[in-house]
């Protein structure tokens, strides 16, 4: 006869393992909902659910997150098995907000096209959503707020957005490029497919040279639209990233008869503009979008350039001519950019993801005295940071640094294909070079005039279709009629 004490051990065992082995034993799932994010109006037949994956692969008795997921069906009647795999970039993008606009991609000519949303992306549950952060950047941008104080408010806005993440349950240590790899490889199995093709863009290049380390074995090609190579330490030269695409963009306008006419010596009278304003500041007076008030900024070279230096490929042709205003005393171009600073919606969506992505990868790896230097190199722009996000806020936010091997190169023998704007100042051309030598099945496709992310570029769709010509065939460069037909842009001169 068994004694009391026994049975009480067994009914306890009874109660308690089963769930163990569920945790134990868990399975991520995808699960498709009737109800999705959008009204999407387009005709394409598209099916849309939730992944289910672990939010502590280490905890197998842990809690589980749920990320949204669209599968576009292909448009043709015979569509090839090895669909697209889409993700954005950032950190802290979302993806679902290109879903209504799904029937304009080319890959579904050929394939199903599937939109996966990061781990604690917008509409991810949960969402890393920082408010705090948003406002203290908000508040931070009026004028007269010093370099002590700006650092001071959005030291408290991460310390408020980290305890109410981390009041939610929320371990911040698990949202990172290597969770997110291991979620895209776990919607493979769920899913049931062999192989598929990564369709990935400016920081989720990142992540597909993580699945292409980890889990080869699905893949059959990759598309890098404005690649960030593992290895590259940000920070250390973002400037001067930012001041060769300038400097080509002046070039260019000054090797062109029209744009050289219309802005001589535009180089050169800019550099000194910088200088000067870097020793007087210029006085610019706006008002308050919020309240009317006046509001007096005190513009220096740094704070100039980066008012000016939006590179897309829409507004390549309309730097010469902006610059050239500025050196008229025509500030009409900035007090826009003044004002919608300033007017600029506080949402917070994925910045707490961008922080954790950030703070576990970047900060840890970067040389503090490299980027300080580069912060200092050029005496035209004198004060401009390099860095993004200091060790201070790094230390609130409190994530461990990643494994080294995180800021390693990646090999890999899967086709590949490197697809680089030329004025792309995020993300350089000399980036996807460089990666060309540890990729021997890759092409490398440079977009001459264009900006960051040619594969989005709505206007022109050239390079989207490069990259489902590669899809069709990864052993063959693309040859795009649209591709050799590429020039240096025509710049705005009146």
């Amino acid at each position: 006869m068994k004694s009391p004490d026994h049975l009480l051990l067994c009914f306890v065992l009874l109660l308690f393992c089963p769930l163990a082995l569920r945790g134990q034993n868990f399975t991520p799932s995808f699960t498709p909902t009737e109800k999705d994010l959008f009204d999407i109006k387009q005709k394409e037949s598209y099916t849309f659910g939730y992944l289910e994956v672990l939010e502590n692969r280490a905890k197998p008795n842990g809690k589980t997150i749920r990320l949204p997921v669209y599968i576009f069906k292909s448009k043709s009647e015979n569509p090839q098995k090895d669909p697209v795999l889409y993700t954005v970039g950032g950190p802290g993008y979302t993806t679902m907000s290109s879903a209504p606009y799904a029937n304009y991609y080319s890959y579904l000519a050929d394939r199903d096209l599937i939109f996966f949303e990061q781990r604690g992306t917008t509409y991810a549950e949960p969402h890393l959503s920082c408010v705090e952060w948003a406002s203290a950047q908000r508040e931070a941008a009026y004028p007269g707020v010093s370099a002590a104080q700006k650092a001071k408010l959005l030291a408290t806005a991460a310390e408020a957005c980290r305890n109410r993440l981390e009041a939610a349950d929320i371990d911040l240590n698990t949202y990172n490029t290597a969770t997110i790899a291991a979620d895209i490889e776990d919607l493979r199995k769920a899913l049931n497919i062999e192989k598929w093709n990564l369709l990935s863009l400016s920081y989720s290049t990142k992540i597909a040279q993580v699945l292409m380390r980890d889990y080869p074995a699905g893949i059959r090609s990759v598309v890098m639209d404005s690649p960030l190579p593992l290895e590259v330490n940000y920070e250390e030269e973002t400037i001067s990233n930012m001041l060769l695409v300038l400097d080509q963009i002046l070039a260019d306008c000054a090797s062109n008869e029209a744009c050289s006419t219309a802005f001589p010596d535009l180089r050169d009278r800019f550099i000194a503009f910088l200088v000067e304003k870097t020793q007087s500041p210029h006085a610019l007076t706006i008002l308050d979008p919020k309240g009317n008030d006046p509001l007096t900024f005190q513009l220096r070279g740094k704070d100039l350039i980066q008012l000016l230096q939006s590179f897309s490929t829409s507004a390549v042709p309309l730097i010469p001519q902006r610059i050239a205003q500025v050196l008229a005393g025509d500030y009409s171009y900035i007090e826009q950019q003044l004002v919608a600073l300033l007017n600029s919606p506080i949402k917070g969506d994925g910045i707490g993801m961008r922080i954790s992505v950030w703070c576990t990868e970047e900060t840890p790896f970067v040389s503090p005295k490299a980027v300080a230097e580069e912060s200092d190199r050029y005496p035209a722009i004198e004060g401009i940071s390099a860095g993004m996000y200091d060790e201070e806020i790094c230390d609130i936010w409190g994530v461990r640094p990643a494994k080294a091997m995180e800021n390693q190169a990646v090999s890999s023998t899967i086709p590949v294909l490197l697809i680089s704007g030329s004025y792309d100042n995020a993300t350089p051309v000399k980036w996807a070079t460089d990666m060309t030598q540890r990729f021997p099945n890759s092409f490398h496709l440079i977009f001459k005039g264009w900006g960051h992310g040619p594969t989005t570029n709505w206007g022109e769709p050239c390079a989207m279709q490069a990259a489902n010509a590669f899809f069709n065939n990864p052993s063959i460069k693309p040859e795009l009629d649209c591709i050799a037909q590429l020039k240096t842009p025509i710049f705005k001169t009146e």
